[in-house]
């Protein structure tokens, strides 16, 4: 090093490497390359997910950067167009995550496998139990929040997304929903390691419960059985579930939705598009069948007064010459009607009114 400052003489080969720019090494190395990819893509203003990544690789890009000073032109070139011809190659990609991967193979794999997996991801040190949570519908986090400290719930609230939050704290009970609100404010200073602590908890509880053979709940079970009953059937196991059960046949009772139903369960706008998904036949049959029993005259005044007059008048018409109607096609005809509206609602054009508006 002779004729060199003092204070370059000093600088070891592996310091004098680092400071040098990319070009003058042989070859950039793995991290090297890209550290330049993602160092590239942020000055253009791109958006990476880098904490997708694992820790391990979110910090040791870090470092990488941290190590570097610059790249030439004919290198960065040359790394891009490297990057690019890799893009290229790939012909297949897969999601990441075990809940990605179980969602994409929905319906293609049994209950039984689906558990054991997620089993498997929950023990697994590397995998963020939060991303799992995430995915979880608001059904299976409820019992949980519920049943929960008020600051384990508050640290779930604010892992979770804004809206999932937002509803899964307006389905508690007022008193618990002010607590775990205010309890959020006190998590500031709670560390990463005490949260992730908390999601392998929740997660693993929540994986471990059983499997259902059912995914509704008896009450909806019944109460859709009872819906397409002949109505004295149906009236003589209501009367059995109340001396049975009181509580439960309350509870059947409100998940009964039939035709005398509609008035307060549909909204009148609603109508039209229920009318267009009909056969005019079993409409009629079931307008013909209310003529001279309240309940149901009140449902068929319901439809006729939601519709254009020329139509309704035209319905009445061919009420009067369908004459009077057998019970059981009447039965037969209002089921029709509750399918469609239930139709409907399960594409998502109409909105049931539920019993506490």
């Amino acid at each position: 090093m002779a004729g060199e400052p003092a204070v370059l003489a000093r600088i070891t080969p592996v310091q004098r490497a680092v400071a040098a720019p990319i070009s003058q090494q042989r070859q950039p190395s793995h991290r090297q390359k890209a550290a330049i990819i993602v160092q590239f893509l942020l000055a253009e203003g791109g958006s990476l997910p880098l904490a997708k990544l694992p820790d391990h690789m979110q910090a040791a890009l870090a470092e990488q950067m941290s190590l570097m000073r610059s790249v030439y032109r004919r290198t960065l070139a040359a790394v891009i167009e490297e990057f690019m011809g890799e893009l290229d190659q790939v012909g297949l990609s897969f999601p990441g995550g075990i809940e990605a991967a179980l969602a994409m193979m929905d319906g293609h794999i049994s209950a039984n496998a689906a558990s054991r997996l997620r089993r498997m991801a929950a023990s697994n040190a590397s995998s963020d139990p939060w991303e799992r949570l995430m995915a979880m519908p608001v059904q299976t986090l409820l019992p949980v929040l519920e049943e929960e400290s008020i600051e384990v719930g508050a640290v779930m609230l604010s892992k979770l997304p804004v809206a999932k939050a937002a509803e899964l704290l307006g389905k508690l009970p007022g008193e618990k929903a002010r607590r775990v609100a205010y309890a959020v404010s006190q998590t500031g200073n709670i560390d990463p390691d005490t949260v992730r602590r908390i999601g392998v908890s929740l997660a693993g509880q929540l994986e471990s419960q059983p499997l259902r053979a059912f995914h509704a709940n008896p009450v909806e079970r019944v109460g859709a059985i009872l819906n397409v009953s002949p109505a004295l059937t149906r009236e003589d196991v209501l009367k059995g579930l109340d001396e049975t059960d009181a509580g439960f046949a309350q509870q059947v009772r409100k998940a009964i939705f039939t035709f005398v139903h509609l008035p307060q369960r549909v909204l009148g706008r609603d109508v039209p598009k229920l009318i267009r998904i009909l056969d005019q036949a079993q409409l009629i049959t079931a307008l013909a069948a209310s003529t001279g029993i309240p309940a149901w005259e009140a449902s068929a005044e319901f439809i006729l007064s939601n519709m254009s007059q020329r139509m309704a008048q035209g319905l009445r018409e061919e009420m009067l010459a369908r004459g009077r109607v057998k019970e059981k096609d009447a039965e037969d005809a209002m089921n029709q009607i509750i399918t469609a509206v239930r139709q409907l609602e399960a594409a998502g054009e109409l909105v049931l009114i539920q019993d506490e508006e």
